[in-house]
């Protein structure tokens, strides 16, 4: 995803959008841009590039599946990792706004099945932030070599397991990105709502916005 980003950000830089001229021969030099990146292996995902309002090039590159020989199209759809974080912190703002969440709450204020020695030390803001000190389970040893990264977790046994280690530092001292503080997160969400992650995502963001393509992968 960082790949594709950072190639439609050179995009822009490189293609200037014309004063004159149409809009076929800008997606002809786009084209020119992106076709030998793709046939080197630099580039596989999907392009889109949109001028006042008119999409004037969309390309899919590269293959979705390389196993079954599958290739991107445009409507291919895309999982974004950790780019989902802005979608969390969205939702708790919503919370914040509607007096359901205090950034400055502690997490044992609205997680009770989390340890309340270091909950009752840890903000909301510092999950948000990545400066609570709560490790990141990505970093725990075998967790993305073993089964337990492919093993379905209800939200209190993974909080338990791999959410729970003691803190690295003290909170609001240092800035360590944590996967773990987005998933804490994601597990105040639904104690405080009482509806699943992917239903707040659908009801909250996708529905209102209208992003149809746009959902919750369970695999």
């Amino acid at each position: 995803m960082r790949l594709v980003v950072l190639f439609l950000i050179l995009l822009l830089l490189v293609v200037p959008m014309p004063c004159s001229g149409t809009d076929g021969k800008l997606a002809n030099r786009i084209d020119q841009i992106m076709q030998p990146r793709a046939a080197a292996g630099e580039f596989s995902g999907t392009v889109l590039v949109a001028r006042e309002g008119r999409v004037i090039y969309e390309r899919g590159f590269g293959m979705a599946n390389r196993e079954w020989n599958v290739p991107n199209d445009v409507k291919t759809k895309f999982e974004i990792g950790s780019m989902t974080k802005q979608f969390t912190a969205v939702l708790v703002l919503q919370f914040v706004n509607e007096g359901k969440i205090r950034l400055d709450g502690h997490l044992s204020d609205y997680l009770p099945l989390y340890r309340k020695d270091t909950g009752s030390r840890v903000t909301i803001s510092e999950l948000l932030s990545h400066t609570s000190g709560i490790p990141n389970f990505t970093e725990l040893p075998g967790f993305l070599s073993g089964a337990a990264s492919r093993v379905h977790h209800s939200v209190p046994e993974f909080v338990e397991k791999f959410c729970s280690g003691d803190l690295g530092f003290e909170p609001g001292t240092k800035f360590e990105y944590s996967n773990s503080g987005y998933f804490l997160v994601g597990a105040v969400l639904e104690q405080v709502s009482g509806a699943t992650y992917e239903q707040l995502l659908r009801e909250r963001i996708f529905q209102p916005l209208g992003m149809h393509d746009s959902g919750y992968s369970t695999l």
